[in-house]
């Protein structure tokens, strides 16, 4: 299918953290379109060759965020597709919010998935149309309903978390990197939207960014 460049205009596309069997099998997809040229890369070469304008990214289980956000971060222009397995909507708006512009299975049919590509280029989001719903009626709540300004009164403890938080880290990795139970994080976030006056983690994230809640 026709893809949304301009001719003679090639699309160098990133694969990030695939298996080879999975590799194989996109680079077959991939390189039936003549304007597609497939690299087998790591982060921190997209991170340095400007050339690569769209990442596929293989999702592991289970999901973690941290290295999306330093390509959101370091890499602002760069379209990237999450690809990943049957996950719960949650799973997959926290991709959306983190950077991500696409999300399809690995089951997907190839010319989903060169669709997918397509709308992603043309700057849309591809993903589950409930999840979009839901993503767009949380956002909407985050701009319409009134935030209550936060106490400022965070422990240290509470500072962690938030900045771990923003910087997309699961709650997995939360739990790892301070040395504390999954569940410890999940109540240190839930006490964290209470004080903030947001009713998920999503608008909690994008609150905390967006007012400098943390130092970093």
């Amino acid at each position: 299918m026709p893809l949304n460049l301009k001719s003679g205009e090639v699309l160098t596309v990133g694969l990030v953290n695939f298996e080879p069997l999975r590799i194989t099998g996109l680079r077959s997809i991939l390189e039936t379109e003549p304007q597609i040229v497939v690299r087998v890369v790591k982060i921190n070469e997209v991170l340095a060759d400007k050339s690569i304008g769209l990442v596929l990214f293989g999702l592991p289980t289970p999901p973690s965020f941290g290295r999306m956000s330093c390509l959101r971060v370091e890499r602002p222009d760069l379209k990237l597709i999450v690809v990943g397995s049957l996950r719960d909507d949650e799973t997959i708006i926290d991709a959306i919010a983190v950077g991500a512009k696409g999300y399809v299975e690995e089951t997907t049919q190839p010319e989903q998935l060169l669709q997918a590509i397509d709308i992603v280029l043309s700057g849309s989001i591809w993903a589950p149309r409930r999840v979009l719903s839901l993503f767009v009626d949380r956002m909407l709540q985050f701009s319409t309903k009134p935030v209550r300004r936060h106490n400022n009164h965070f422990t240290e403890r509470e500072q962690q978390v938030l900045r771990l938080l923003v910087a997309a880290r699961s709650n997995r990795e939360i739990a790892e990197t301070l040395g504390i139970e999954e569940r410890t994080v999940k109540a240190y976030i839930k006490k964290l939207m209470s004080k903030v006056g947001v009713d998920n983690r999503v608008a909690l994230s994008l609150h905390a960014a967006s007012s400098n809640l943390v130092d970093e």
